[in-house]
């Protein structure tokens, strides 16, 4: 059984053993002493608590009195003193459900490494004496000969020797349009062979390949990423010795002054009693946890507490492109004919690719809709340039402008950013379409509403400067850097975080994005389109992939911590008044006392429970 089920049983049988016990000192037994209600609720207290209790006082023989755990236990076992017998059980159950939603979130960081596995290709292709041999990618070596069939995956980094191809490098720089590759191209591992047998002559073994660096940059960044220290852990560090300190002072000093040691002995634990923070310990997980429940009503998944208060300290923001602020999907966005007009320059192009799977093909194809296309005989591929084929004894050339030079014709440039398709028909041009990655529609009201909460706009892509460019200054992007593999990616954010000074987040959807996610003071994946790996790496998932959520989760986290700081300012007053009262032996003292404990309990309860309407 795992500790987290654990746990979940430890957390069950407590709260029937609590329900149980208070129904028996409430409505059966009414009237009991003190010791026999405290034997009563005791069981459902230990049930959860024993573990508590254990390494707070093993810490403590150790010299560790500011642990967590030490304040818990005064926490409750000043609530027993004070007969709050289901407050003190209450304490220690919510204190594990933060517990277990902490390890889940642990756990799912180390899912995240092992999903990466599977970017790798576990065996490869060798040429050994002239024959094709399989063997584990583990044992390639650096100078072999690798052979890729279409639509496998490439197994080492490694330059083409011989044929031509275009792969698909989604898994590596997160761009989804494949890139022609011929002889002497240099090509990463986890990349796939989209359309020819090629042979690879290998330039890394398979623990330097392009992938395993991923997967150790992983690895490294989760180790380098600063835990935030929990909220109440923090408090606790300043809280609990001044509180044991002023307790001690309470018993010893007067007690030489004016003797009577039994007396303040008394009175130091009645401040101790006072002093108990139990509202606090309550009332602080509870508006984080409001808070990310209030953020999961809006499609934002948070994954525990310390992401929640890291993101509302945010002072940079780092994109991917494609799949975060661009849809990763193409279309065409201009379409420019020369002698014959636009919807029949769709319709001869959209006839030559309809049987084509390229992405470019495809939303070619799209954009003609339901019109009929023309019938097209004799389809040539020529790899890495276009196509050519024949309508009505034309010839048609559909295709780069490596195959308009190759065929004489003389094209037009574009300066529209994306993909160019060049059209000719019989050697004379006739126009061009341009396909490119549309930007999602909820990208620049995020990056303007960012700007305007004075947070630094970054935007970190593995596609080409011009498009770079062009999607950064439409969307007025602070800065943007291209063509990055995910090393770079990964530095860039360290040179944020370590030189800047500055608590930044990064929002990606791809393998590729993991390290940085990784890495990032506060990773946001997309969850919608985003890998497994980056989902399980990230802190934060936006379930619809919608950035307008980001903002929304700025503000609720924001509002989490200052109730939580709300809470800590309305209950220390309290217990300073209260204990100032006490100590000018004001009557009644102890009325205001449990005041000063169940009151503040109830009343920081509430106020955190605002959390929970975002």
């Amino acid at each position: 059984m795992t500790e987290r089920k654990k746990n979940i049983i430890k957390i069950s049988v407590s709260a029937v053993l609590l329900a149980a016990a208070y129904i028996i000192t409430e409505y059966i037994l009414n009237g009991l002493p003190f010791w026999a209600n405290l034997l009563i609720f005791l069981p459902s207290y230990l049930v959860v608590g024993y573990e508590v209790l254990f390494e707070a006082a093993e810490k403590l023989f150790k010299g560790r009195v500011l642990a967590e755990d030490f304040l818990m236990s005064v926490a409750t076992i000043g609530a027993l003193i004070m007969g709050d017998f289901p407050e003190a059980t209450f304490v220690m159950i919510f204190f594990l459900i933060g517990e277990v939603f902490e390890k889940t979130a642990d756990r799912k960081s180390e899912e995240a490494i092992e999903s990466l596995l599977q970017i790798c290709a576990d065996k490869a292709t060798v040429l050994i004496d002239g024959k094709e041999t399989e063997v584990d990618s583990k044992e390639v070596k650096i100078g072999d000969i690798v052979i890729v069939k279409v639509g496998e995956k490439i197994p080492i980094d490694g330059i083409i020797i011989e044929g031509k191809t275009e792969i698909d490098s989604a898994a590596i720089t997160g761009e989804s349009l494949p890139v022609f590759a011929e002889e002497g191209a240099k090509v990463y591992s986890a990349t796939v062979n989209l359309s020819g047998v090629i042979k690879i002559k290998t330039t890394t073994t398979f623990d330097t390949s392009t992938a395993s660096k991923i997967m150790e940059l992983i690895e490294e960044s989760t180790e380098k990423k600063a835990k935030t220290e929990k909220f109440i852990t923090r408090f606790a560090k300043v809280y609990t010795p001044v509180v044991v300190i002023l307790a001690v002072a309470f018993a010893i000093v007067p007690s030489i002054i004016f003797g009577d040691f039994r007396k303040y002995i008394y009175s130091a634990l009645t401040f101790l009693v006072v002093s108990c923070p139990c509202a606090l310990v309550v009332s602080v997980p509870i508006s984080f946890f409001g808070a990310i429940g209030a953020a999961s009503k809006k499609g934002i998944l948070v994954k525990g507490s310390d992401a929640l208060e890291v993101f509302s300290k945010i002072r940079a923001f780092a994109f991917d492109k494609t799949g975060t602020l661009t849809k990763g999907s193409f279309a065409v966005v201009a379409v420019h004919p020369e002698k014959i007009d636009k919807q029949e320059l769709v319709k001869i192009t959209a006839s030559c690719e309809k049987y084509s799977t390229h992405p470019i093909a495809l939303s070619i194809v799209s954009c003609l809709g339901d019109r009929p296309m023309y019938e097209v005989k004799n389809t040539k591929e020529i790899s890495g340039r276009g196509i050519e084929c024949v309508i009505d004894d034309n010839t048609i050339l559909v295709g780069s402008e490596k195959l308009m030079n190759e065929n004489g014709v003389n094209y037009k440039e574009c300066h529209h950013s994306g993909t160019v398709v060049h059209i000719a028909v019989n050697g004379e041009y006739s126009g061009h379409i341009v396909i490119s990655d549309s930007i999602k529609p909820s990208a620049k009201k995020t990056v303007e509403k960012l700007k305007k909460a004075k947070i630094k706009t970054v935007m970190l892509t593995g596609d080409n400067k011009e498009t770079a460019k062009t999607v950064a200054e439409e969307l007025g992007i602070d800065e943007y850097y291209s063509s990055l593999l995910p090393q770079k990616k990964v530095e860039i954010i360290e040179e944020l975080i370590e030189k800047q000074k500055l608590v930044t987040a990064f929002s990606g959807d791809g393998i590729n994005d993991a390290p940085v996610l990784a890495r990032a003071s506060i990773g946001v994946a997309m969850g919608a389109l985003g890998s497994d790996a980056a989902i399980n790496t990230a802190d934060v998932v936006i379930m619809d992939d919608n950035l307008c959520k980001l903002p929304v989760l700025m503000k609720i986290s924001k509002k989490a911590v200052r109730i939580a700081k709300e809470n800590i300012a309305f209950s220390i007053g309290i217990k300073v008044g209260v204990l100032i009262l006490s100590a000018l032996s004001v009557p009644n003292i102890m009325w205001f006392a449990s005041f000063a404990d169940v009151g503040v309990l109830i009343l920081a309860v509430f106020n955190s429970m605002r959390t929970m309407r975002g």
